[in-house]
């Protein structure tokens, strides 16, 4: 049987990679969309520890890039058409 840490990093893993380039999606909807809906923190973390996933289309509610790599994240969604400004993600409401 898959325990729950397996099924969070499975369902994580398969939502991270869905996202199109040039798109982004928050933390926390990332969370919710893999079934672990307040689980933004987590997302996080499987994030940094795991190599080869598109991490940089995957930002904070208030569109801010990852603390110390903030230029490696800007340049990353910038070649994908992403809007950056300020040190953050320019966020359009597409709903």
């Amino acid at each position: 049987m898959i325990d729950r840490e397996d099924r969070f990093a499975d369902a994580v893993i398969e939502t991270v990679t869905a996202i199109p380039p040039g798109e982004i999606s928050t933390y926390g909807e990332v969370a919710e969309e893999a079934g672990f809906p307040g689980a933004a923190r987590a997302v996080g973390n499987l994030l940094r520890s795991t190599p080869g996933l598109p991490w940089w289309r995957v930002i904070a509610v208030n569109g801010r890039l990852v603390p110390g790599l903030e230029a490696d994240h800007a340049e990353r969604l910038r070649s994908e058409g992403v809007e950056i400004w300020n040190g953050a993600v320019v966020m359009r409401d597409t709903r």
